[in-house]
């Protein structure tokens, strides 16, 4: 029993004497301010770096928003125009103007339909190396 006092007696002597002084107890403050500081530091700027993106991301929605705004109001004015009411007149209630003749064109033929079909299967993709590449590249006359 007496061991373990006299062991208790000297680690309390040396926490005291050694370890809370009070150079140790100033420095353990300074450190855990020093981290409390860095930690509030680093969760602002995490914070304000989310809310800049957040207030980016509103401003492009804004600016979409607003460009399709303008290019409706625009739509609208064109609807509004007597060339549009003309054009939808002419094209849903079969109106035209005094002197104006309806020409009835012919359907195409499967030949005149398949004309540029087989010239573009004429065509032959070629293919070059890489070295044909460079040498294109750098000697482009020969």
């Amino acid at each position: 029993m007496d061991g373990i006092k006299s062991r208790l007696r000297r680690t309390n002597y040396k926490l005291k004497h050694d370890f809370f002084t009070v150079e140790n107890i100033v420095l353990i403050v300074a450190i855990v301010l020093c981290l409390v500081w860095t930690y509030q530091s680093i969760t602002a700027m995490s914070r304000n770096w989310e809310l800049s993106e957040r207030l980016m991301a509103e401003k492009k929605d804004l600016e979409l928003l607003s460009v399709e705004v303008e290019a409706a109001e625009l739509e609208n004015e064109y609807y509004e125009t007597a060339e549009y009411q003309e054009l939808m007149a002419r094209k849903h209630l079969d109106k035209k103007l005094e002197g104006e003749n309806m020409v009835v064109m012919p359907e195409n033929s499967e030949e005149a339909k398949n004309k540029y079909v087989e010239a573009a299967e004429e065509v032959k993709e070629v293919t070059y190396t890489n070295f044909e590449k460079w040498m294109m590249y750098l000697f482009p006359n020969s």
